[in-house]
């Protein structure tokens, strides 16, 4: 399997999407653009999105079903257009207070990491692109060049500052983050290393993640996280695959590495705990729940399955 492949597989990658259906646009054009019938709007609050009444399905809403909401359709952000439908992102937490009470009243909002897993891998990616959006968004607020109110550009994710001596443009950005799952093998058999954090549920184990620093390479934070957090020296770092993660704005680049080493020395307070975890013991440990693995929509959990269904991770 190559990557690319290992990365469509992952919640929230893979979309299919033209994200700049327009090159240029006048104001007519796009204000008619949002109330044509092929446009759908997702609605955003937080790490929540809109659903139905009965809490089964996203609810994607037409223009018409805004319209008692004070024309909430011209403060959406354009996702993009599958040839069917043109997409837009609303985000209440930049509405006023009595149109964001207003899309309120038209469903349930429901937290989209509860969902993800078991929607369609279409919806998932295109509701994360939307929460990933949303959350650069409300971030957004003023111009970190001036300080002033920023605004939405028309039929592009920017913002744009309201100061006309300054008018500078803000692009979404997105936080690289990598997360590695680290093995061994010796005459005790075939291991992972698997650390938790004391802020995660009781007995929840992962692999090894952290942000990468100005400077560096994805590679480069392999071998310093895996050291600061746990003492241990990998080296054969390679490349599996990636996830876009919206709830922080993270691209997650994940790779598995070999352990030079095997004492773990907890060097700093980012772990509560890291312990080696033999493949023949994790069939019993997680059927005694003693062992918890990330969730299936996670790569944290794609990382693990591939190790221990034995994947040589060549390719």
């Amino acid at each position: 399997m190559d990557h690319y492949t290992r990365s469509a597989r992952n919640t929230f990658a893979g979309l299919v999407l033209n994200r700049k259906p327009f090159v240029t646009v006048d104001a007519p054009d796009w204000e008619q653009t949002l109330v044509s019938g092929r446009a759908l709007y997702v609605v955003v609050r937080g790490d929540e999105i809109l659903f139905d009444a009965d809490r089964s399905e996203p609810l994607l809403l037409a223009q018409p079903m805004l319209g008692g909401c004070d024309q909430a359709h011209l403060e959406a952000m354009l996702l993009g257009d599958d040839e069917e439908c043109s997409y837009f992102a609303i985000n209440l937490d930049r509405l006023p207070t009595p149109t964001a009470q207003c899309l309120s009243t038209l469903g349930t909002f429901m937290p989209l990491r509860q969902h993800a897993a078991v929607l369609p891998a279409q919806m998932a990616a295109l509701l994360g692109y939307a929460r990933a959006i949303a959350g650069w968004h409300s971030r957004t607020r003023f111009c970190s060049l001036c300080g002033h109110p920023t605004t939405p550009r028309p039929a592009s994710l920017a913002q744009v500052c309201t100061n006309p001596d300054c008018a500078a443009e803000h692009f979404p950005r997105i936080n690289p983050a990598m997360i590695v799952l680290v093995h061994h093998k010796d005459s005790r058999g075939d291991r992972c290393l698997l650390g938790r954090q004391a802020v995660w549920k009781p007995r929840v184990y992962a692999a090894i993640s952290g942000y990468v620093e100005p400077g560096e390479s994805a590679e480069d934070t392999v071998l310093r996280e895996v050291m600061e957090e746990t003492g241990i020296a990998v080296r054969d770092i390679r490349y599996y695959s990636s996830q876009p993660w919206p709830f922080s704005g993270s691209l997650m680049l994940g790779f598995h590495a070999r352990a030079t080493s095997t004492r773990i020395m907890l060097n700093d307070d980012e772990l509560e705990d890291a312990r080696w975890f033999s493949r023949h013991e994790i069939p019993a440990l997680l059927d005694s729940g003693e062992l918890i693995l990330p969730a299936a929509e996670t790569i944290a959990r794609h990382l693990f399955d591939a190790w221990y269904a034995g994947d040589d991770f060549s390719s």
